[in-house]
């Protein structure tokens, strides 16, 4: 039996090992997901010819190409454009595309997201043309400082792995004291050296959990199987029980909270939808993802935009500009040829001088201007997008002179406005998240009206008031943002530094903290998070080698389903602790004791090994395929600060302990000379079998019932079998020096190690 314990430490080395590897490496994957993420090849002018190069051969001052389709090279300053547009959800998790200037932005810091005369690298080119000059590569592009970031930063000890290392100090000191006590005693009683030495080290084998370390990996490992099936993948392995301990969940918007697609939530016209849409369909490319909901809502109305498009063929067009910011197409009718305008209202409406209501063409009055100017208005303030069209049907048979000409003296025909929806489910899941005293955070890139009002959607803030923007978190240090980061629990126009500034703000005052996020921008902060977690299915490599935790169907709430299983799997870990401690404390009490009364050990180390490896660690390990418990959702987190066992946990940890040695002890007494120590072996070790299913639930046994945890029950009854074979087969009494007990002593230790149910259910109706 000697080999058993050394293979176990081997074992849990060997574990150990893995884990660091793949926690290294997941550096190494960010990085080389970065790498991917930056365009192979440039355009660029040199020596007055336009070239192909590759990217890593840019240096500042280059003017590169920029087209539609490509990924941008390298940080540049756009110095020339033809409707030129560039998605960069990478850097700022913003999906819809930004029109890009050339106009100075001023001296003061500007957001990524605002910076519009700037084109970043790992960006995407929608559509449109254009030039710019390099002011970055490598390393020194935004890109690369947010690789930088997730090369410095490294997750933090999860709340179970710094309990877990205070409960292996402490019980390493104290099992060092008894030991080092009890052997002074034996010298000081004249007793034998060596035997006492002997018997000191069966203590120490006694105190320590040999299995701890491996039946926490397991546990683990059966909690990550579980968690798998409702559709959240755990990257790292001790991270599994941190989100039963998150009090934080920062969460990015789009994509996350919301459905990370536009749709129309409201329009306006005095003429019909048909109408209003049937010419929004017609001045669309359905390129961006407005003109795509656009497309969408007529769809839904019945309307048939290919037919449309083929009896309005279009012929010509001006288009979309960002001083002008509006767009017109020309489309050939059967009497000549009409345009259609769309843009933003406020430019729209100066431009009209009629108004289609009910079909008829009609002068548009001040009053009627400034319905629609308060309608457009009223939208936004909602935090939508608003577009509004116009069209004139007085064109001709063709087009002459400036085309922009027809942008003028136009009939109004309506508004539409746009939003990304949030998610159904999210409402709820913050609701949850609330009841469970977990604090929802929004971290977001966009503008701090549409967070707030999102964010006051989903329950999340009430007003603008309880948003910080970027601008603002510059302006204040690490300190302040620690003292006041929880009067905001919204954040917009953040950068990715930003982010893990939050995160860090959190954890400082003890918090644990959960990052949700999809983006590159989103990786670094899911790194310093306690726990990160990314989407699957819109998540970047980036995020996704980032995270610790993938969630497949993008859904905020199978966060809430991951937190209610974590919080099942942290209190499983501590069942299971609970019942290694208590049995150890039963083995410690029995040995001690018998030695300060003046008796040989009744326990030898070969019998704790079978106890502590053997019959013990089964019956843990199926503690951790108990469900959670039905409120568990309605108390507050785990306090990350307190020990494994804080709030008297200990204590009645040591009182069943106690009870479990006395009840070996006096199997000790009752057995005599001859079967005292066999009885006390087969009294300490099924005792413990019967308290593991104490350890299955606050609540009563008889409430839950024996058999609702099938293998827990199948686990206790083989190693029954296995004490009774150790105590009854002769081959197996020659190695655990035992003897054969006659039917009497068989029923005094039946009886006693019954004993634990009763203590224990004494014990929980009190409570």
């Amino acid at each position: 039996m000697d080999f058993i314990e050394p293979a176990i430490i081997l074992a849990i080395i060997i574990i150990n090992a893995i884990l660091g590897v793949v926690q290294e490496a997941k550096a190494r994957h960010s990085l080389e997901a970065l790498k991917n993420l930056s365009a192979p090849l440039a355009l660029v002018m040199r020596g007055g010819e336009m070239k192909q190069i590759d990217s890593t051969l840019l240096v500042p001052g280059d003017v590169i190409i920029l087209e539609a389709g490509n990924l941008v090279p390298a940080d540049a300053r756009i110095i020339s454009v033809m409707g030129l547009s560039i998605e960069e959800s990478t850097l700022t998790g913003e999906t819809h595309p930004i029109e890009k200037i050339t106009t100075p932005l001023g001296t003061d810091a500007v957001p990524i997201a605002e910076q519009k005369n700037m084109a970043f690298s790992g960006t995407i080119v929608v559509s449109g043309h254009g030039r710019a000059i390099v002011t970055a590569t490598g390393m020194n592009t935004e890109l690369g400082h947010i690789a930088g970031m997730i090369s410095e930063e490294s997750a933090p000890d999860t709340p179970l792995q710094k309990k877990l290392s205070h409960t292996g100090k402490v019980l390493g000191t104290v099992a060092l004291i008894i030991c080092f006590a009890l052997f002074i005693i034996g010298i000081l009683n004249k007793q034998p050296v060596f035997s006492m030495f002997m018997t000191s080290v069966s203590l120490g084998v006694a105190a320590i959990p040999e299995s701890l370390p491996a039946l926490v990996t397991i546990m683990l490992s059966l909690g990550v199987e579980r968690m798998a099936k409702r559709k959240a993948i755990i990257r790292r392995l001790p991270a599994v029980e941190t989100l039963g301990s998150a009090t934080v969940i920062c969460s990015d918007k789009t994509g996350t909270l919301t459905e990370n697609r536009m749709t129309v939530a409201e329009e306006y016209t005095m003429d019909s939808q048909q109408k209003l849409f049937t010419c929004f369909a017609l001045c669309n490319h359905g390129i961006d993802p407005m003109e795509q909901a656009l497309l969408e809502r007529a769809a839904a109305l019945s309307i048939d935009t290919d037919s449309v498009c083929r009896k309005y063929r279009l012929f010509d067009e001006l288009p979309f500009d960002s001083k002008r910011k509006m767009m017109t197409t020309f489309h050939e009718t059967g009497s000549g040829a009409q345009s259609m305008t769309k843009g933003a209202p406020e430019i729209i409406l100066k431009r009209c001088s009629h108004i289609l209501i009910g079909g008829q063409v009609r002068p548009l009055t001040p009053t009627m201007r400034r319905e629609i100017d308060d309608k457009a208005m009223s939208y936004a303030a909602d935090a939508l997008r608003v577009l509004a069209i116009a069209c004139r049907e007085d064109i001709g048979s063709h087009l002459r002179g400036d085309k922009s000409s027809y942008e003028r003296d136009m009939t109004f025909i309506g508004l539409a406005g746009f939003i990304d929806p949030p998610r159904k489910e999210a409402e709820f899941a913050v609701t949850k998240c609330r009841q469970a005293g977990i604090r929802p955070v929004m971290i977001t890139g966009d503008h701090k009206i549409t967070a707030s009002a999102i964010a006051a959607k989903l329950g999340i803030c009430k007003n603008a008031d309880q948003v910080m923007t970027g601008a603002e978190l510059d302006g204040i240090s690490d300190t302040q943002l620690s003292r006041i980061v929880y009067k905001y629990p919204v954040f917009a126009r953040v950068s990715p530094a930003h982010k893990v500034r939050l995160v860090k703000a959190f954890q400082n005052n003890g918090e644990v903290v959960a990052m949700t996020g999809d983006g590159v921008n989103d990786a670094p902060a899911l790194q310093k998070a306690d726990i990160g977690c990314a989407m699957g299915k819109s998540g970047t490599d980036v995020a996704k080698n980032a995270a610790d935790m993938i969630l497949m169907d993008d859904n905020f709430a199978t966060i809430v389903d991951a937190v209610e299983e974590g919080r099942g799997i942290f209190q499983n870990i501590k069942k299971a602790v609970h019942f290694l401690l208590s049995c150890n404390i039963g083995e410690i009490m029995t040995i001690f004791v018998a030695i300060l009364l003046g008796k040989a050990s009744p326990l030898l180390p070969v019998q704790l090994l079978f106890i502590n490896l053997v019959t013990d660690s089964f019956p843990a390990i199926c503690l951790g395929l108990e469900p959670p418990e039905r409120d568990i959702m309605k108390k507050p987190p785990v306090c990350a600060a307190k020990g494994l066992f804080g709030g008297g946990g200990m204590f009645t940890i040591i009182v069943e302990g106690m009870f479990i040695g006395s009840l070996a002890l006096f199997a000790y007494m009752l057995g005599g000379d001859q079967s005292g120590s066999t009885m006390c072996f087969a009294v300490l070790s099924l005792s413990q079998l019967i308290h593991s299913l104490n350890m299955r639930s606050s609540s009563s046994l008889f409430q839950i019932g024996f058999f609702s945890n099938k293998k827990l029950l199948f686990s206790v009854l083989l190693c029954i079998a296995l004490q009774c074979a150790v105590i009854t087969l002769p081959a197996l009494q020659i190695i655990f020096k035992t003897t054969s007990l006659t039917n009497i002593q068989w029923f005094m230790v039946a009886v006693l190690a019954l004993l634990p149910i009763p203590l224990v259910e004494l014990e929980k109706r009190a409570r």
